[in-house]
């Protein structure tokens, strides 16, 4: 009973209507973070999926852990099916007031190897996906006067990767997007900004061969490979009262591997 009070008293929401978050492509690493994050600080939140079986033993896991997340099957790609889970959310749960761009994939390959439909399918689930979330939300924020847009990037659109063209010029797309918006909606009470995680300890960077993932870490003033957990701390700065200053910001989290 007193841990209870004790967590009652460090949830900025306690004693007020829940606000809903919704973290597009939640079941992965750095997304599973978020999600636990934003949970733990009372929000309700909901995540898109496109797998069911995965998605529903990661529901488990959650709810093994005490926290509640709604999951929808939704392919992010496609507008008319992020408006129907939009609208869905809002209907189960009220509007989103904080929204994570997170959904994203690789379809790696040299540009002169690099297939239409390489290229089409990761700007499709990484760029296209950022307008076809954000835009049937943005306007349910903008009456209530408050909002928290946040894109999740990669420190690669900012430098460029090689085998990459794709992803890279998706994850640049995104913080474009994000300084646009963010000039847009700023005197409503909202904000918009990008996190741009370096190389983070997943499951996919852990399948890298060890003396490949070696090489990389070489590469990291900070000598290891970030956290997923440290990402979502910065979402979870960004989404306070205290991060309302800040708008239209690209917060780099990559442990000194790319400045500027």
């Amino acid at each position: 009973m007193e841990q209870a009070v004790k967590q009652d008293t460090q949830n900025p929401q306690a004693g007020t209507a829940q606000k809903v978050a919704l973290v597009t492509g939640g079941t992965g690493g750095i997304g599973t973070a978020i999600c636990e994050k934003l949970a733990n600080l009372g929000y309700k939140v909901t995540t898109t999926y496109r797998n069911e079986e995965k998605a529903k033993a990661w529901q488990k896991e959650m709810n093994d852990k005490g926290l509640d997340v709604a999951i929808y099957k939704c392919d992010v790609a496609d507008h008319e099916d992020s408006e129907r889970v939009v609208k869905q959310i809002a209907e189960e749960f009220g509007p989103v007031s904080v929204l994570v761009n997170n959904a994203g994939i690789t379809r790696d390959s040299t540009f002169r190897k690099m297939t239409h439909e390489q290229w089409r399918d990761v700007i499709s689930c990484d760029l296209d996906s950022v307008f076809n979330v954000t835009r049937p939300i943005i306007d349910a924020m903008l009456e209530q006067g408050h909002g928290r847009v946040i894109n999740i990037s990669s420190i690669n659109g900012q430098k460029g990767q090689f085998g990459q063209a794709n992803y890279s010029a998706a994850k640049a797309g995104m913080h474009g997007f994000t300084k646009a918006l963010a000039q847009e909606v700023a005197r409503k009470g909202i904000t918009v900004n990008t996190i741009s995680p370096g190389y983070i300890a997943t499951e996919m960077v852990m399948a890298v061969p060890e003396e490949v993932r070696g090489k990389i870490i070489a590469q990291i003033p900070m000598g290891r490979l970030g956290k997923p957990e440290e990402i979502a701390h910065v979402v979870a700065f960004l989404v306070s009262d205290g991060a309302s200053f800040i708008t239209g910001a690209n917060i780099a989290a990559n442990g000194g591997h790319y400045m500027e």
